[in-house]
């Protein structure tokens, strides 16, 4: 997606066009397939007595995004049929702090426009600007504030792949920037789902984040096959782009650095890196580039996580916000690199005052430590003894993202949901005996605390869902 209101758009809206309880106002971007309005609610898009029916965290001001299903070919209409499903699909089976959030979904009916009937409307967060923004504005120069921005980007991926999905189509313009400088991932319309170790996916991908392998996919009645391993790549060139201000391959035009790709993926080029790329980010650059599949499958999204945290300087953590003070020589300051992110959108910091879990045992006091937006169990009764908390669904909690090592031999006794409110759809927590959410063992609902039997047996991986309901 192009952040840009400047040429043809994809989809045209009129300013003051309505849909739902929503009044369309400037356009904001467009890509191939799809164009982003700026929108106002007109309207409450639900009537209930006594408010709008909408949760109190939808803002008034959202950025409305058109999937047309128009006047097209039959053809024409199947793939922008599947986009839309995709790109719906993600939002509505995730909901993670780096991804992009969608408040509603709707669908036009407007026979008299025949180019707008039947799009798919999804309402979705207002980001501040994209990444593809900030490097146009800020030329062929490393850009302030990057290496902050990166650990971020490899956040939503780590959160993406984790769920089981491929981003597909990873690239500036998909890199959002919200108006406090924190990043989210959005255009799902090429993710696919992973079905082992692959997915299937149209063959629609921006050819400067394009993986060498992917030149030569074959394409079946599914699309291409896709692996989370090109979404390393892609993530590689953006880095390069913003460390540098330049892609990591020569070329001055798309075509000419399609050529260097189709070279160094012949092994008649080989990967020269610039000058300008800090010492401390090469060696994951050079990983994500990495000329084949199978070199890039060494690595994935979390331990890239790990590294470009420790190369950007940020702290770990695993839930928002991110741009939390951390405590230097006895005083609390803001780390440079997250402030050099403010800086350069304009905006101010909030020194938060809580520090998500990051699944380590902790020891003292009760359900007070699990904090907000997190899922605690504990090994003693009342949120008691050690605590391992998560922030996202778990496959495996002895061998994910988030390790928890006592619970190995030790059942917990105790749990508290201080997620997510009713008002997020995805707001229970179910957890299993076995990994890959096998063997139910129990839910617990949003807000609850409680005391666990004795019998619950060890946990293994926790998944949060619509409700605890059979």
């Amino acid at each position: 997606m192009n952040d840009t209101a400047e040429g043809p758009f994809a989809v045209t809206v009129p300013p003051g066009y309505r849909v739902g309880g929503w009044e369309v106002r400037e356009p904001l971007a467009s890509g191939a397939f799809a164009s982003v309005y700026a929108a106002r609610r007109a309207e409450p898009p639900r009537t209930e007595p006594g408010g709008d029916g909408l949760p109190d965290e939808v803002p008034r001001e959202a950025a409305l995004k058109f999937l047309p299903t128009g006047t097209r070919t039959p053809r024409q209409l199947r793939h922008l049929q599947d986009l839309a499903r995709r790109e719906l699909e993600v939002h509505r089976k995730l909901r993670r702090p780096r991804l992009i959030r969608m408040f509603e979904a709707l669908t036009v009916d407007d026979p008299e426009r025949p180019a707008l009937d039947g799009a798919t409307v999804l309402v979705l967060e207002r980001a501040q600007t994209s990444l593809d923004t900030l490097l146009a504005r800020n030329g062929p120069a490393p850009l302030p504030g990057g290496p902050a921005l990166l650990a971020q980007i490899c956040e939503g991926l780590a959160q993406l792949h984790g769920a089981g999905w491929v981003h597909g189509d990873l690239k500036p313009g998909n890199v959002l920037l919200m108006p406090d400088g924190t990043v989210r991932l959005g255009d799902f319309n090429l993710a696919a789902e992973l079905e082992g170790t692959h997915a299937y996916a149209p063959a629609f991908a921006t050819p400067d984040y394009t993986p060498p392998e992917l030149l030569w996919a074959e394409l079946d009645e599914r699309g291409q096959q896709v692996r989370t391993s090109g979404d390393l790549w892609a993530f590689g060139v953006v880095a390069h782009l913003v460390l540098t201000g330049s892609p990591p391959l020569p070329g001055a035009t798309p075509a000419a650095r399609r050529e260097s790709l189709l070279s160094y993926a012949r092994g008649s080029l080989d990967l020269r890196l610039s000058a300008a790329l800090p010492e401390a980010w090469r060696p994951l650059v050079a990983d994500c580039l990495a000329r084949t599949h199978e070199e890039r499958a060494a690595h994935d999204a979390v331990s890239l996580l790990r590294r470009a945290e420790d190369a950007a300087g940020t702290d770990r953590s695993p839930g928002l916000p991110r741009l939390r003070p951390r405590r230097l020589r006895g005083r609390l300051v803001l780390g440079a690199a997250a402030g050099a992110v403010a800086a350069t959108l304009g905006v101010g910091l909030v020194a938060f005052d809580r520090a998500p879990g990051d699944g380590a045992p902790r020891t003292s006091g009760g359900y007070e430590r699990c904090s907000r937006g997190n899922v605690c169990f504990f090994s003693e009764r009342d949120g008691g003894g050690e605590m391992c908390n998560w922030w996202d669904n778990e496959r495996d909690w002895l061998s994910g993202r988030v390790v928890c090592g006592w619970g190995e031999k030790k059942a917990p006794r105790s749990v508290f949901n201080n997620g997510y409110t009713k008002d997020e759809p995805y707001h229970d927590v179910r957890f299993y005996r076995k990994a890959d959410y096998r063997g139910r063992l129990g839910c617990v609902p949003a807000g609850e605390k409680r005391d666990l039997p004795r019998d619950t047996g060890t946990v293994r991986s926790v998944e949060w869902e619509t409700s605890c309901a059979p």
